[in-house]
């Protein structure tokens, strides 16, 4: 005979036999409530997959494969392409685009910090992580300027 245990929300479909001591039916409440939510979530990425693997087969079966010379050429825009496929690039370039993202990944951080820090309790404990996580903005930012990346030339 199995009895339902109503002990924990959403376990209403849940049967362990009575046989069981009281902590072991507890405990397998609990453990299929935890599996449960992992099962949700594998299953949705099954979906996921196989979502994706049947659009990447129906494009597959179903576009038209007729190669041509034209079709095999690199495209640039509309344009025939000139010369050679490599085309050299200033490193200082992505410099600045790396220290655009570290400046914006600074924001990003700035604003949730900002709404701890008027929180009773952790006034002293971010503020040293600011000044920590600052300090290490500070030293990048110095070492840039002694490399000269920041001149623009």
């Amino acid at each position: 005979m199995h009895i339902t245990d109503i002990t924990r929300p959403g376990s209403e479909g849940l049967t362990v036999p009575e046989t069981m001591p009281e902590t072991v039916r507890g405990s397998a409440v609990v453990a299929a409530d935890y599996f449960h939510s992992y099962s949700v979530a594998g299953l949705l990425a099954v979906v996921g997959v196989l979502f994706v693997a049947v659009a990447f087969g129906a494009g597959r079966l179903l576009r038209p494969v007729v190669p041509t010379p034209e079709k095999l050429l690199t495209y640039e825009c509309g344009v025939d392409p000139v010369g050679e496929g490599w085309a050299h690039t200033q490193v200082r370039y992505y410099v600045y685009a790396f220290l655009y993202v570290i400046f914006a990944v600074d924001s990003i951080f700035l604003f949730p910090w900002a709404t701890v820090f008027a929180d009773p309790g952790y006034g002293a404990a971010t503020l040293v992580e600011m000044f920590v996580f600052l300090g290490f903005l500070t030293v990048g930012l110095l070492y840039a300027y002694k490399k000269g990346v920041l001149a623009w030339t």
